[in-house]
């Protein structure tokens, strides 16, 4: 599992206690997603435009970065035509290529 990118410091140390006390089941799993809601940064958006501009910056056609982000061409071209927007994950996955370029996959 990837690691959380955590608000603060100091959200990974209370979600670290809190998981924690999950793990003992002190805390049940309801109360342990409201800590994971607290303390971890959601995935960020991007409008279509920035979408397609990170693919641009990386040199490749739709076709090919779909295939770097286990996705379909069409799914790439709706989230550049602004028809759909990327889920977590795949807003991850966008967020580490826009930091590291194709690099990561390698």
């Amino acid at each position: 599992m990837a690691k959380a990118r955590y608000k603060s410091d100091a959200s990974e140390a209370i979600h670290s206690a809190a998981s924690g006390l999950y793990r003992a089941k002190v805390i049940d799993k309801k109360t342990m997603r409201e800590y994971d809601d607290l303390c971890i940064e959601e995935a960020p958006e991007f409008s279509a435009k920035q979408i397609a501009s990170i693919r641009k910056t990386v040199n490749v056609s739709q076709g090919v970065f779909a295939v770097y982000l286990n996705t379909t061409v069409s799914t790439v071209r709706q989230w550049e035509q602004g028809n759909k927007k990327p889920s977590g994950i795949a807003a991850r996955m966008l967020q580490l290529v826009q930091k590291n370029g194709l690099t990561i996959f390698g």
